[in-house]
């Protein structure tokens, strides 16, 4: 018998309907098999049983009485612990952190209960976001469900792995410089970097003007339904757009017919990858063609956007670690301190530049567009690194192992979604990214659904 924490959104809306499941029933099996299979993997910073039981059951009365909330009433999900989950603390994955329970929900998270989802608690965060091997000072390493001597990656390790253990469909991650994607594509899911301000932000993180909040799940339609929850107006976020008409499921299901897609394969630097990750874009670009679109290879002619991500991240570190008194200082991750301490300060005139350069690498994205509707590279470049390999260079890391093929995305704040391809040769999963024009959520997802459906990767780890 399936599992029915391994159920899609789709499916589980689907049971609920006919009646052959209940919102509590795939509660407790979402909870059941977190309980069989955390003690590896340490997927999760809170597990809320009496939250998500009181959850499913309100739910549960809402699908018996004919008026669920959404097609997402009753569908499990996780937040990652950046953000508020009222009656929770929000550690970021530090021991410097306040252990108070916050007393409201951040946006995203009442977008969800909105859509009447059971939250079963929060999932692990590298700490306060800064890296990509997925470990933190506060709860220790999370694991790949594919291969426990493998990171998920991160920033967004907990969501990364719980979504390909079966914890339920739907996860919420963040994405700064490529937190959502490179764990989606080492753990062999779904992760959409939506358009910046696509989802309302707070609490404000250490990378504010660059980061999203976005959804990690097993496929695409999963994920274009957590739009619609989560990418709704909120009044603490200035810079978020409009709640958008409803429906983004029906937007991304025309396929690619007619469209332009680019092979990328320089962001005004050669990123590096290997010859799994180059086949896997092959793999895509053929699916693609076969569906009608018009693939070529092109580039986009942007400055080395290395330095410009460099600044961003280098001083947004500074300011986090400097914020901090001699005493809590002492309990943060010491290559975190360590790098807070080899960044100089940046004058006014500098950070003026470096924001200059941003939008100058966003006008050219966007003039790129004008004639490429998508834009195809690899997520990663490689597979999933070990989870407990030392870390004595992330400035280096950064552009050699984690994110030279994300980061730049964040810069144009445009969308971009990593979408699982195959598995390799020694068991770890694939993925790709495509990207759009700004707010063209739309074509991006539709993309990636072209890939899923023609490459049929599985997302779900063999744990049993």
């Amino acid at each position: 018998m399936t599992d029915a924490a391994t159920l899609t959104a789709t499916e589980l809306g689907a049971h609920y309907a006919r009646g052959t499941l209940s919102p509590r029933e795939v509660a407790r099996a979402c909870l059941d098999r977190i309980a069989r299979h955390e003690p590896a993997l340490n997927a999760m910073a809170v597990i809320d049983t009496e939250g998500a039981m009181a959850a499913a059951a309100d739910s549960e009365r809402r699908w018996r009485a004919g008026r669920p909330l959404s097609p997402l009433d009753g569908v499990p999900a996780t937040v990652k612990d950046l953000l508020h989950l009222a009656g929770h603390p929000t550690r970021r994955g530090s021991r410097a952190t306040d252990t108070r329970p916050m007393t409201e929900d951040s946006p995203v998270v009442l977008g969800l209960k909105a859509a009447g989802t059971v939250i079963l608690g929060k999932t692990t965060t590298t700490e306060f976001g800064w890296k990509s091997p997925g470990d933190c000072p506060l709860h220790g390493i999370t694991r790949n469900p594919w291969n426990l001597a493998m990171t998920p990656g991160g920033s967004s390790c907990g969501a990364g792995t719980a979504a390909a253990a079966g914890y339920g469909p739907l996860h919420i991650g963040t994405d700064a410089g490529g937190s959502i994607r490179i764990p989606a594509s080492w753990c062999g899911i779904v992760g959409v970097k939506p358009s910046f301000g696509r989802v309302p932000q707070w609490p404000l993180g250490a990378f504010a003007q660059v980061a999203v909040a976005g959804p990690m799940t097993r496929t695409v339609a999963d994920a274009a339904l957590m739009l619609d929850a989560i990418g709704r107006f909120d009044w603490r976020d200035p810079l978020c757009l409009p709640s958008p008409t409803p429906g983004w499921l029906d937007r991304v299901s025309g396929g690619v017919r007619g469209l332009t897609v680019a092979i990328v394969r320089r962001f005004g630097f050669a990123p590096p990858a290997d010859a799994a990750s180059l086949e896997a874009v092959d793999r895509a670009a053929k699916s693609l063609a076969d569906a009608g679109a018009i693939v070529t290879e092109a580039d986009p002619s942007l400055p080395d956007t290395r330095a410009l991500f460099a600044a961003v991240w280098g001083q947004a570190l500074k300011r986090l670690v400097d914020g901090f008194d001699e005493e809590r200082r002492a309990l943060l991750d010491a290559p975190l301190v360590a790098m807070a301490q080899r960044t100089a300060p940046m004058d006014a005139e500098s950070f003026l530049a470096v924001q200059a350069a941003s939008i100058e690498t966003a006008h050219a994205m966007a003039a790129f567009h004008r004639r490429h509707d998508i834009v195809l590279c690899p997520a990663a470049p490689q597979a999933a690194l070990p989870a407990e390999a030392a870390l004595t260079n992330p400035e280096e890391e950064l552009w050699q192992r984690w994110a030279p093929w994300t980061f730049a995305f964040n810069l144009s704040r445009q969308p971009a979604v990593a979408v699982p391809v195959s598995i390799d040769a020694d068991g770890l999963p694939r993925g790709v990214q495509v990207a759009a024009a700004l707010y063209r959520d739309d074509l991006a997802l539709a993309a990636a659904a072209v890939i899923e459906a023609a490459c049929a990767a599985p997302t779900l780890a063999p744990l049993g």
